[in-house]
């Protein structure tokens, strides 16, 4: 894609919001004030907005990727991570809260059954790290406040559980995965 009226501008080095890597760049364009500034990412060519306080949307992504997860998994979690780049603190934890819907029956456990029946299940069956019922207890609770409440959650919130569903993605699918097979 070729922009066009690209000037040079201030140069700033950040984290893209699109595509993650770092970069620094002095392509972009700005407002007749100066004061909001479109910088181009010279990996993926896509704008990232600064307003005059620094601010950046789209923001970046918490968490990690996560190797070797199905295709659906990959899709939800990277949902919630995108949820919080662009502020969307409640639908991220509601997001996290599916993830573990999704986790238990692509583990096996028998669909169109209740929430607390995949919890549950997750870690009656092993798919949670020794001292790691906390976590997906604690995303239960979160996003059981969220579906059942009316209560908007914080960046804080999101991003805790987040990580907490990374780890326990990485513990079921990334890690296991790494271990090669005779």
């Amino acid at each position: 894609m070729a922009w066009i009226n690209q000037s040079q501008i201030e140069s700033r080095k950040y984290r893209c919001g699109y595509c993650g890597n770092i970069v620094a760049t002095d392509k972009g364009f700005y407002d007749k004030d100066r004061a909001f500034r479109a910088y181009l990412c010279p990996h993926c060519n896509k704008p990232s907005f600064f307003d005059a306080s620094g601010n950046q949307t789209p923001g970046i992504a918490p968490g990690n990727d996560v190797s070797s997860l199905p295709k659906e998994l990959e899709t939800i979690y990277n949902e919630a991570r995108r949820c919080v780049a662009v502020n969307a603190f409640t639908a991220a934890v509601l997001a996290c809260r599916k993830l573990l819907m999704h986790i238990a029956v692509e583990q096996k456990a028998e669909p169109g059954k209740s929430f607390i029946f995949y919890v549950e299940y997750l870690a009656n069956n092993g798919y949670v790290p020794p001292n790691g019922k906390g976590w997906v207890d604690h995303i239960r609770k979160k996003g059981n406040e969220a579906t059942h409440e009316i209560v908007l959650m914080s960046a804080e919130d999101a991003v805790e559980l987040i990580s907490f569903s990374e780890m326990l993605l990485k513990f079921i699918y990334e890690f296991p995965a790494r271990v090669p097979t005779k």
